[in-house]
C-alpha cells in the first residue's frame, strides 16, 4: 500500500483553483461547527486544517475534501457536554481524547481492511440516523438563533426551555439568523459557481450587523487565539474509560460511514475508484492529530468534495492547498472573524441540519414496505430522543432480524423432498428414470442456494417423512454456502434416518463445503462409498441397493417375510 495519496502536478491550475475554492467554502462552515460544538471557532478552523491536511496526504481518494461535518459536530457536541458535566476541570481534554480514540479506531479499521464492510448497513438505518442528526442540529440552534446560549441538557433541555427562549427573544439576532437562512435557501443556483452561498450569508449578515445594529449588544465570535494550538495529552478517568471508548468508536464509525459515502460520490463524478482502507487510515490520522491539538473531528464532506471536483481538481494537491490557506487564515487573519454574529452562524448551522435530513427518502417513505418505514422512523426518533448508540444498535438488530426472516422464508422453499420424477426439482432424463425405477422407495432430499440458520426449521419439518423410505439421497450439489447451524440440522436428519435403518447417500461436490462438513465429523456417520460427487451416481447406487434387497427378500422361504423397517407402503 502506497504511503501517500495521489499527488500530481500535471493539473496544477485545476488543483490550485479547487483548493482556493474549497477553502472559501470551508471557512464559514468551520467557524459555524466550532461555535456550535461548544469548543470554539478556533477548534473548528483547526479541525478543517488538520483533518483536511492529513486526509489529503495519507488518504485513498484523490479529490476528497475532509473537514468537520454536521453529523460529526452533533456527536462531538454531545461528547463535550457529557465530559464537562462529569468532570468540569478536565472534561474538554477528555472530549478531545475521545477524538483521538475515534482516529485510532479508524486507522485500525483500515489496517484490518474492514473498509468495505462499513457501508453494509441497511439504508433505512442510515437514513433514520442521518435525519435524526439533522433534527438534533436544528433544535440545538434554536437558542443561538434567538440570541441566547444553547440551554443545557441537549435536545430535551432546549425543548423544555423553548417558552423561556421565546420570552427572552432578541429580535436583532433573530433577524440576522433569518437573513442568513433566506440567503441560503433563496440563493440562485447559477450564482453558486461564482460565490459559495454560506460565505455570502456570512459576509452579508456581518455587514448588516455592523451598519444597522452597531449599537445593539450582539453576541459575536470574539477574538480567536493567534498561533499554533496547544498540544493536549490523552486524559482519562477510571470511571469514564468505557464511556470514552464507546463514544470514540461511535464517532469513528460515523466518520467512516460519512467518508465512505462521500468517496463513492467522488468516484461517480471522476470515474475513478477510491481505496477505502487507505482512506480510513488517512481519516484516522487526521482525527488523531485533531484530538491532539484540540480541534474538531472531521470526515469526508460531500459539498466540499463536489465543489472541489467541479472546480477542476484531480489530485490530493487541492486538499493540501485548501488546508494551507485555512492555516494562513488562522495564523494571520483571525481578527477578521471577530465581529461575526453568532446568530448568523446559527442560521448557517440550521441550514446544514435541514440539508442533512434525507428528504428524498422521507418523501417516499409511505411507498416502501412498512417494516422499512418503521425502522427508519424508529431510528430517527431514538436518535433524537434517546441516544445515538441505542438508535443504531436497535435499528441494525431489527433490520437484520427482518432480513433474516425474509431470506429464511425464501430459502426454505429450496428445501425439497421428492420420491418420484415430478417438476419440483429439475432432473436429467436418466435421473427421472432412476427415481421411477425406485417405485417410491427412494427419497431425494434436495437443498439449493445458500443455507443460513433460519432454514433449519424447514429441514426439521421434513424429519417425519424420513422414516417412510428405504433409501434417502441428501443432495447438496447446488449449495454454495452452508451455515454451521444447517450443517448440524443435516447431521441430526441423517442420524434420525440411520436409526430407522435407512440407507443414506450424500451428494457433495469437492471444495469448501466438503471440508466444512469434514470438520464437523459428519463423514464418520457414512461409509466413504456413500458420499458421492454427483446426484445421478447416488441415485444409481440407491436403485441397485433396492434390487439387491428385493432379491434377498424373495429368496426367503418364510411366509412371514420381513420388509425393511423404514420401507414405504407403496406411497410417496
Amino acid at each position: 500500500m502506497r504511503l501517500f495519496n495521489q499527488i500530481r502536478f500535471d493539473n496544477l491550475r485545476g488543483d490550485l483553483f479547487g483548493g482556493v475554492t474549497t477553502a472559501i467554502v470551508s471557512l464559514p462552515l468551520a467557524l459555524t461547527f466550532g461555535v456550535a460544538s461548544g469548543a470554539g471557532a478556533a477548534a473548528g478552523l483547526y479541525g478543517a486544517v488538520l483533518v483536511g491536511l492529513f486526509a489529503a496526504l495519507f488518504g485513498g481518494t484523490s479529490t476528497l475534501i475532509s473537514e468537520p461535518t454536521g453529523p460529526m459536530t452533533v456527536i462531538m457536541t454531545a461528547v463535550i457536554t457529557a465530559m464537562l458535566a462529569a468532570n468540569p476541570e478536565y472534561g474538554l481534554a477528555m472530549a478531545f481524547t475521545v477524538v483521538m480514540i475515534a482516529g485510532l479506531f479508524q486507522v485500525l479499521l483500515g489496517v484490518l481492511k474492514l473498509g468495505n464492510y462499513i457501508t453494509l448497513m441497511p439504508y433505512a438505518v442510515i437514513s433514520g440516523f442521518m435525519s435524526g442528526i439533522g433534527i438534533i442540529l436544528i433544535i440545538l440552534q434554536l437558542g443561538p438563533l434567538m440570541g441566547q446560549p444553547s440551554p443545557p441538557g441537549g435536545v430535551w433541555g432546549t425543548l423544555q426551555q423553548l417558552p423561556t427562549l421565546v420570552a427572552n427573544l432578541r429580535w436583532q439576532e433573530l433577524l440576522l439568523g433569518l437573513l442568513a437562512l433566506a440567503i441560503l435557501f433563496l440563493f440562485p443556483s447559477r450564482w453558486k459557481r461564482y460565490a459559495p452561498p454560506q460565505l455570502v450569508a456570512l459576509v452579508a449578515g456581518t455587514l448588516v450587523a455592523l451598519f444597522f445594529f452597531a449599537d445593539a449588544d450582539l453576541r459575536q465570535i470574539g477574538a480567536i487565539p493567534v498561533g499554533l494550538p496547544t498540544l493536549i495529552w490523552p486524559t482519562f478517568t477510571p470511571e469514564l474509560v468505557i464511556t470514552m471508548v464507546l463514544d470514540g468508536m461511535i464517532l469513528g464509525l460515523l466518520g467512516a460511514i460519512d467518508t465512505t459515502l462521500t468517496a463513492m460520490i467522488a468516484d461517480s463524478l471522476t470515474r475513478s475508484e477510491h481505496k477505502t482502507d487507505k482512506e480510513l487510515i488517512g481519516q484516522g490520522l487526521g482525527n488523531l492529530m485533531a484530538g491532539l491539538f484540540g480541534a474538531l473531528p472531521g470526515a469526508g464532506a460531500t459539498m466540499g468534495t463536489v465543489v472541489n471536483i467541479q472546480s477542476g481538481a484531480r489530485s490530493a494537491l487541492a486538499g493540501i492547498v485548501r488546508a494551507l490557506i485555512l492555516l494562513f487564515v488562522v495564523l494571520g487573519a483571525a481578527q477578521l472573524t471577530e465581529q461575526i454574529p453568532l446568530a448568523v452562524l446559527a442560521g448557517i448551522a440550521l441550514y446544514v441540519g435541514f440539508n442533512i435530513l434525507d428528504w428524498s427518502f422521507l418523501k417516499r417513505a409511505h411507498r416502501v414496505s412498512w417494516p422499512t418505514t418503521l425502522i427508519m422512523y424508529g431510528v430517527l426518533l431514538l436518535t433524537v430522543l434517546v441516544d445515538l448508540i441505542v438508535a443504531v444498535g436497535v435499528g441494525i438488530f431489527i433490520a437484520n432480524i427482518l432480513t433474516i426472516e425474509r431470506l429464511s422464508a425464501l430459502q426454505a422453499e429450496q428445501v425439497k423432498t421428492v420420491s418420484d420424477a415430478d417438476d419440483a426439482i429439475v432432473l436429467t432424463p436418466r435421473e427421472r428414470e432412476l427415481l421411477n425405477q425406485a417405485g417410491g422407495q427412494v427419497l431425494l432430499f434436495y437443498l439449493s442456494g445458500p443455507m443460513i440458520f433460519g432454514v433449519s426449521k424447514a429441514i426439521a419439518r421434513q424429519h417425519a417423512k424420513l422414516g417412510a423410505y428405504q433409501t434417502i439421497v441428501f443432495d447438496l450439489s447446488n449449495v454454495p454456502l452452508l451455515d454451521d447451524t444447517i450443517a448440524l440440522a443435516l447431521e441430526n436428519a441423517i442420524k434420525d434416518a440411520l436409526e430407522t435403518g435407512c440407507t443414506i447417500y450424500l451428494v457433495l461436490p469437492a471444495g469448501q463445503l466438503r471440508a466444512q462438513l469434514a470438520r464437523l465429523d459428519l463423514f464418520q456417520l457414512l461409509p466413504a462409498e456413500q458420499v458421492l460427487h454427483e446426484r445421478e451416481a447416488a441415485l444409481q447406487q440407491a436403485v441397485e441397493g433396492l434390487k439387491g434387497t428385493r432379491g434377498r427378500e424373495d429368496a426367503r422361504p418364510s411366509p412371514l417375510r420381513l420388509t425393511h423397517p423404514c420401507k414405504a407402503d407403496g406411497g410417496h
